[in-house]
């Protein structure tokens, strides 16, 4: 597979949304002003839910661009781990060894600062690494306030870059949920927001038979994979050497852009 250029995945601007939530919320004064609250009611909650829908959906680009598949045509595709380091690190890059795969961590740089030697032997076998916040605030990450944003990002980045030497190039959500003041960040620390089209819910369901099934549903050239580590089943490790055995049944070779 040729170098990804996915410079045009970084913010560029960050801040247009507020200009389409002015002209919103002008558009539904004049039709409350001109035609009163029967018709002004329902645009209003139309307006709001038209900027609160896109929160919730990882692949949306209502507040900024985002890598969901990768562009090739080949029977490829990007195995992404989240929530990291953890107890399963060591077992999952012995699978990933064995299997001849690579992959991509995203961290959450408080765990990182806690187990930075998993971070240097993620990168020691050929690994890559991402942004996967700081503290990872599953609950509350989608209402963060343009501070509290910006901390977990920020600090997560720089206690991954201590770490490996270099900053990551790649960010994830948390949940996959992305507010108005994510992208901001995202340009001021050059990351470049990734998603998936291939998923499980591995991080809550135990049954490695339901995870392929959903994940197959997903696979297509140049997909995007979500896996997760330490989830509170255990059953973390088994399911990412499933993954590894459903693509290559499927002919499909692991990559990492750098």
């Amino acid at each position: 597979m040729s170098a990804l250029d996915t410079q045009h995945c970084i913010p560029r601007r960050p801040h247009a949304w507020a200009a389409w939530l002015a002209l919103s919320q002008l558009a539904v004064a004049i039709v409350w002003w001109r035609l009163g609250w029967p018709w002004g009611l329902p645009a209003l909650l139309l307006s709001h839910a038209l900027f609160l829908v896109p929160v919730f959906l990882p692949r949306a680009t209502f507040y900024g661009p985002v890598l969901a598949r990768l562009p090739t045509a080949e029977r490829a595709a990007w195995l992404t781990i989240d929530d990291g380091p953890s107890d399963d690190t060591p077992a999952i890059l012995d699978v990933l060894e064995r299997h001849g795969a690579r992959a991509t961590f995203f961290l959450v740089g408080a765990r990182a600062q806690a187990r930075p030697h998993l971070v240097a032997e993620i990168l020691r076998r050929g690994h890559g690494i991402g942004n996967h916040s700081h503290t990872h605030p599953q609950s509350r990450f989608w209402a963060l306030g343009p501070r509290a944003m910006g901390r977990e990002i920020a600090h997560a980045q720089q206690a991954l870059a201590q770490i490996a030497g270099a900053p990551p190039r790649w960010f994830r959500s948390v949940v996959g949920m992305t507010n108005p003041f994510v992208s901001a960040s995202l340009r001021r620390h050059g990351l470049v927001r990734v998603a998936w089209c291939a998923r499980g819910y591995d991080a809550v369901d135990a049954d490695p038979g339901k995870v392929l099934r959903r994940i197959g549903r997903g696979l297509r050239p140049g997909a995007i994979v979500l896996l997760h580590e330490g989830a509170p089943h255990g059953r973390s490790v088994e399911i990412v050497e499933a993954t590894l055995r459903l693509l290559q049944r499927e002919g499909y070779a692991t990559v990492a852009p750098p």
